[in-house]
């Protein structure tokens, strides 16, 4: 945003006539806020710029993994997918927001994160349930969680009206990674930036096969990408105080899709390209004491091509391409009859189109319509928060039968109390249900799919407590957090065995119980050294109970651990930024049967970075360096996927 600033004078009334000026003393005030995830009714776990910098994670999924009820499914490789499960409901039940309007992908129904860089990202919010904002989409309201991504704004101060920042990353298995971004002011309420990235990395990584008592070392091999990003963002305030922000935004790349590792064959030749860009623009204004507006607009494009070279296939060669498109519209009205009480009614509608060469080309066209009803009451030490969701979606096909329209009513409560008037001391409870709408590929795909499959339903509960407290007077905390949840899934689409092929079905259930726990704390040292601590840990058991008496009843659910950790360590200097991270999973599973054969071992992934600042006349640089997987520990996130070993990475920032 362009930050203007303003200043506030207050005088004592004085019956005197002079007029000279004084300089009075200057007064310091400190003051404590309790951070939103302490004082809201639902788990909310946040991480700033700076700290993810300075602890070296490289990308968006890196640093997710350091939330406390989050699944990272990492499909190894530099082109790997990486997807986000909240509390194990599945990665379809996450929503992904980026600046404040939800990214969507109804093919597949999950978000790819591993595509969004950390260069331009201002900060990362994960919320379980969703926010306290009643201003939210009503697509925000409908996902059991959102990943909510917030990009650098242009913040420029009153003598400058340029900023510009360079950067270049490289490290191990060929990877080089330079960016720029550049932020200009255009009038005294408008600013504008544009920015751009390339990645481009071999990820020929080595890597301990083991079969049996045989193990070999290998090299990952069809790991490779080559990616392009471009952004452009507009933001204006009007006369009014009316905001308006617009962005532009366009992905493309071309990347091997490295292959399960199989006995003693790592051969991979599937290639995907993949190109996506999307316009939206986010309006707010305030229209009177009382009433607020927020709209947003956008429009999707994404387009992939899927290409695998095998014997298998009739030509020997198998082609797949597929285009998708949105068109969505969104806005949220608020009200404050009272101080402390508001309502909003959140309207979405969106137009999903599906082309593709595979099958019979049905070519689906999905109309969907959403409507959030939200009340927020909040007098003194208690607030309640209620949404009734109205889901209404249509679909229509180029050929074949259209399956029948969907209606249903999704509510949600969540509240919070203060148990101390003068602490930060906080009990919460939340009750959320939500349901996933078939994807295209459910419904369509190939002999797969099934056009009468209903909506997966998910009823998410959680009791929480947390505490917060200044220390050290005041210029220091330590926060505490501790959730108990139980989550179940019914009509969980699943594919099944028919008569002579497989079938999507509504057919699952699982049942899902946990703990979250999570620590962040700092405390000063010196007058220019601080510590900065967090941590996080779940304890969770999340098996199947579809059919008593079945071989897999009340087994833990495939790549799902049930003891699942992470920490941090961050020391500021006057000399140098040390950071210590390590990442901790137990035993998990990669089938439905908890048999020995497969199990997947624990792991604990350390991570070490160090970083400096410059100041050189107008400019700062920054260095750093980065040293992930210290102990070269060979691990899996998903079966046959190795993940890489010690890697290292370095990078240098200027900033004009």
């Amino acid at each position: 945003m362009c930050t203007w600033f303003s200043l506030a004078f207050a005088q004592d009334r004085v019956e005197s006539t002079d007029t000279t000026n004084r300089l009075l003393q200057q007064v310091e005030v400190q003051g404590f806020r309790t951070p939103s995830n302490i004082a809201g009714t639902q788990p909310s776990q946040r991480l700033e710029r700076s700290d993810m910098e300075n602890l070296g994670y490289s990308s968006v999924a890196d640093a997710v993994r350091r939330f406390a009820g989050t699944n990272v499914r990492d499909y190894g490789g530099l082109g790997g997918m990486k997807t986000v499960s909240v509390r194990n409901l599945g990665a379809h039940h996450t929503a992904v927001s980026y600046d404040g309007i939800t990214i969507s992908n109804t093919q597949a129904g999950q978000i790819d994160i591993g595509r969004f860089s950390l260069d331009n990202v201002a900060s990362l919010t994960f919320t379980i349930g969703s926010d306290d904002n009643i201003m939210l989409s009503a697509r925000h309201r409908a996902s059991a969680g959102i990943l909510n991504i917030e990009t650098e704004r242009p913040d420029m101060d009153g003598e400058k009206d340029y900023a510009l920042r360079l950067r270049v990353r490289g490290g191990s298995f060929g990877q080089i990674m330079p960016s720029f971004r550049y932020s200009q002011r255009l009038g005294s309420n408008t600013c504008a930036s544009v920015e751009g990235s390339y990645q481009h990395g071999d990820g020929n990584y080595p890597f301990l096969l083991v079969n049996g008592i045989n193990k070999t070392h290998e090299k990952r091999i069809n790991s490779d990408i080559d990616a392009w990003t471009g952004e452009a963002n507009l933001y204006h305030t009007f006369a009014d105080h009316s905001k308006i922000s617009a962005k532009a935004s366009w992905f493309y790349s071309n990347r091997g899709l490295p292959g399960a590792v199989i006995l003693y064959n790592p051969i991979s030749r599937e290639r995907l390209w993949d190109e996506d860009f999307f316009a939206q623009t986010l309006y707010q204004r305030q229209l009177s004491e009382r009433w607020q507006l927020e709209a947003r607009l956008k429009y999707s494009h994404s387009w992939n091509r899927y290409v695998d070279t095998d014997v298998k296939y009739q030509n020997g060669r198998q082609v797949d391409t597929n285009r998708q498109n949105e068109y969505y519209a969104s806005a949220t009205v608020g009200w404050s009859p009272l101080e402390y009480f508001q309502v909003s009614l959140a309207e979405d509608v969106s137009v999903n189109t599906l082309r593709t060469n595979v099958n019979i080309e049905p070519n689906p066209v999905r109309f969907t319509s959403l409507t959030a009803l939200t009340a927020y009451f909040n007098p003194e030490r208690f607030k309640l928060i209620g949404t009734l969701l109205g889901t209404y979606s249509s679909e229509h096909l180029a050929s074949g039968n259209s399956p029948e329209d969907r209606r249903r009513l999704s509510p949600t409560i969540s509240a919070s109390y203060q148990l101390l008037e003068n602490h930060a001391l906080y009990v919460r409870a939340m009750m959320k249900s939500t349901f996933r709408m078939p994807t295209f590929n459910d419904l369509y795909y190939l002999r797969f799919g099934n056009t009468g499959l209903r909506p997966e339903r998910a009823q998410e509960w959680n009791v929480g407590l947390t505490w917060n407290q200044p220390l050290f007077s005041r210029k220091g905390f330590l926060a505490l957090t501790a959730d108990a949840y139980y989550n179940n899934v019914r009509d969980k689409i699943v594919a099944f065995p028919s008569t002579y092929v497989w079938k999507m079905a509504n057919f699952g259930k699982v049942n899902i119980k946990g703990i979250d726990f999570t620590l962040a704390g700092e405390a000063p040292l010196s007058q220019n050294m601080s510590l900065h601590l967090t941590a996080a840990y779940t304890i969770q058991k999340a098996i199947d109970i579809t059919e008593p008496g079945s071989q897999y009843y009340k087994n833990q659910l495939p790549y799902t651990p049930r003891h699942f950790g992470n920490g941090s360590l961050l020391l500021h200097t006057p000399w140098v930024n040390l950071g210590y991270s390590i990442v901790a999973c137990g035993q998990r599973y990669s089938m439905g049967l908890n048999l020995p054969q497969y199990q997947i071992h624990s792991y604990q992934e350390h991570t070490i970075t160090a970083s400096r600042e410059f100041h050189i006349s107008h400019c700062l640089l920054r260095l750093q360096a980065t040293l992930q997987n210290l102990t070269n520990e060979q691990y899996e996130i998903i079966k046959y996927y190795p993940m890489p070993g010690r890697t290292w990475m370095v990078s240098a920032t200027v900033e004009i």
